[in-house]
């Protein structure tokens, strides 16, 4: 059974870094957390390295900008790893092809500007399904309309064969207090009917690759027993953390709020229920980041 804290100041100095979620935890999707903010600044100030992994499909100069407007404090984080950034490079390796179909919001076409870290980026263009060699998918076009409304497409590709590229593997988020549809769920839907769906964020080894590596620019030799891995989405910031035998922090309070009754704090029982449904273990848990 999983262990309950009251904050992360009980168990912080075992571990030398954090791989922590963002939505949920670190902010709504509207704004920061204030006790998060304080718990993670804390944490840096001992000398802690904080690596925000997060599966928005957003860039990090995008996810930057977005963690000042959301008032997330500089003092609380040193660097992200994003599902984007991890997906980005593989789609302009080619991954799908030259030619694909976007879907997504017209926010996220900034997913489309070539990644610094390739020397030769392949050229890629959107253009409509029936040209298409592959699909990328940042989200819904519509985040909260019901996302069946994709399967005719969706047929329509996986008979041509086309991949399906998901920039973001979570099936839903919290904005504040309404709840939106992200590109994991049309992603489920493709792979449903029988396409392919290639996936680089949470619980994926891309994503955590990606992580290593900006942990390693801050810190050489960090091992992975002594990293924590925090968040609220089990299938998500959990199960990858069990996949790479890192410890895991899990946020009850966050997507699975009412499963687990959280006010302050989890109802035991009720967290015990929730993650024997689960089946997923998480080292420790704590209402909320604190």
């Amino acid at each position: 059974m999983t262990k309950i804290i009251n904050s992360l100041s009980e168990i912080s100095d075992h571990y030398e870094a954090l791989f922590v979620d963002l939505w949920g935890c670190v902010h709504d999707g509207v704004r920061a957390y204030e006790d998060a903010n304080k718990a993670l600044t804390k944490y840096r100030s001992r000398g802690g390295k904080v690596i925000l992994v997060t599966n928005s499909p957003k860039t990090y100069t995008e996810l930057e900008k977005q963690l000042i407007k959301f008032d997330v404090a500089e003092e609380a984080w040193d660097s992200i790893a994003s599902s984007g950034d991890s997906a980005r490079v593989a789609m302009y390796k080619g991954i799908v092809g030259q030619k694909v179909y976007f879907i997504g919001e017209e926010r996220d076409l900034t997913f489309f500007e070539p990644p610094d870290v390739l020397e030769k980026p392949l050229g890629i263009q959107r253009v409509p399904l029936e040209d298409a060699e592959g699909i990328v998918c940042t989200g819904p076009f519509d985040p909260k309309a019901d996302p069946e409304i994709m399967r005719s497409q969706f047929l329509f590709a996986k008979e041509r064969g086309l991949k399906l590229l998901c920039a973001n593997p979570d099936i839903v988020v919290d904005r504040g207090n309404v709840r939106e549809w992200c590109a994991g769920v049309l992603a489920s839907i493709y792979t449903e009917i029988g396409g392919e769906s290639l996936y680089f964020g949470k619980p994926h080894l891309p994503i955590y690759d990606l992580a290593l590596r900006r942990l390693a620019m801050l810190c050489a030799n960090i091992g992975k027993n002594k990293i924590l891995a925090i968040g609220d989405g089990i299938q998500t910031d959990i199960q990858g953390a069990i996949n790479q035998d890192i410890d895991s922090l899990f946020i009850t309070g966050g997507l699975a709020a009412q499963q687990t009754q959280t006010t302050d704090q989890p109802n035991k029982d009720a967290l015990k229920a929730y993650l024997e449904a689960e089946n997923q273990f998480p080292t420790l848990s704590i209402g909320f980041l604190r």
